[in-house]
């Protein structure tokens, strides 16, 4: 058994130093990522190439055109570019779905109701929608972070004598990720006949940020009624951080708010394992009386009310 045990650990280990050795390198990583981008703005169907752009929901034909039908799955698809990851619609149905059947069928056995099985499949399954919350969230963050340094490359570009689409290019080519790339589709938008109005108010659905629809606002008004656009790019940025700045000193007074919010939320959990483990009559009268379920469900509701009224109070709009 040990020895079956050594070739496993360096069965993998020798899989991830050759994961790890053909990598792609950061060359071929950015023809990828532009390669993608022009994907995006064209498609290929049973006819031919059309410069039409169309949305994939999944890569059989079938699966795909009953997510078109399906209300939400614009939404779905727009979460996960939002999140940064090359899922597709389908991928993340069907994978949520399987989850939470397997989940459910597993966990039936060992819990007294039927609801508590159904809850905790649905919990399951709701993790893949966690995770791009959790990941758009970040990449918005990041996003955040070094945009009013893509505004001041915007703003030295323009006042060098560049034109708005050079500019856009420059912040493309030189930012870091995720924000290059968002400007990137941008240009290849406009680059490819997309009108640079049509182009910025994409980028604002794709990037629902207030930083981003300042920055789309100061742009279509100067091309629409002129002005200096650097020197109005200038005063964006440091309002911008001016924001930030009022944003952290805001997560410093909130915080006690939200770690006293997550200790109030997992404390009750946690306390119903470790009193299972140590006693596991002790609470078995709470899940098989029907009035300790009703507890229960009343306990949940109070809960999501206190969530809600928590995240209210620390949630301050700058």
């Amino acid at each position: 058994m040990p020895a079956v045990l050594v070739f496993i650990v360096l069965l993998l280990l020798t899989f991830g130093i050759l994961a790890w050795a053909l990598r792609p390198s950061r060359a071929e990583a950015d023809i990828q990522r532009h390669l993608s981008t022009i994907g995006r703005l064209y498609s290929v169907d049973d006819e031919g190439v059309t410069i039409l752009k169309q949305e994939t929901f999944s890569s059989i034909h079938w699966i795909n055109e009953l997510l078109q039908q399906i209300p939400g799955s614009h939404a779905l698809r727009l979460m996960i570019m939002q999140a940064g990851q090359n899922w597709s619609v389908g991928t993340l149905l069907i994978g949520s779905l399987s989850a939470a059947f397997v989940a459910g069928v597993v966990v039936s056995p060992f819990v007294p109701s039927a609801v508590f099985a159904w809850l905790f499949a649905f919990l399951v399954g709701a993790v893949p929608y966690g995770y791009l919350l959790i990941m758009r969230g970040v990449r918005f963050q990041r996003m955040e972070a070094i945009l009013p340094e893509a505004i001041d490359l915007m703003s030295r570009a323009l006042k060098a004598g560049h034109a708005t689409t050079s500019a856009i290019e420059m912040v493309a080519l030189e930012t870091a990720e995720p924000l290059a790339s968002e400007f990137r589709t941008v240009f290849e938008e406009q680059n490819l006949g997309l009108p640079i109005r049509e182009a910025i108010l994409n980028l604002t659905q794709r990037v629902p940020l207030d930083d981003i629809r300042m920055l789309a606002t100061a742009i279509l008004v100067q091309k629409e009624t002129g002005g200096n656009l650097a020197e109005i790019l200038d005063k964006t940025a440091a309002i911008m951080r001016e924001r930030m700045r009022l944003k952290g000193e805001l997560r410093v007074y909130t915080a006690q708010g939200r770690v006293t919010g997550v200790i109030l939320c997992a404390l009750p959990f946690v306390m119903f394992i470790v009193l299972s483990i140590v006693n596991h009559d002790y609470e078995k009268l709470l899940y098989t009386d029907p009035l300790g379920i009703h507890l229960i469900y009343a306990g949940l509701v109070m809960m999501a009310l206190g969530i809600f009224v928590i995240r209210k109070i620390i949630d301050i709009q700058v």
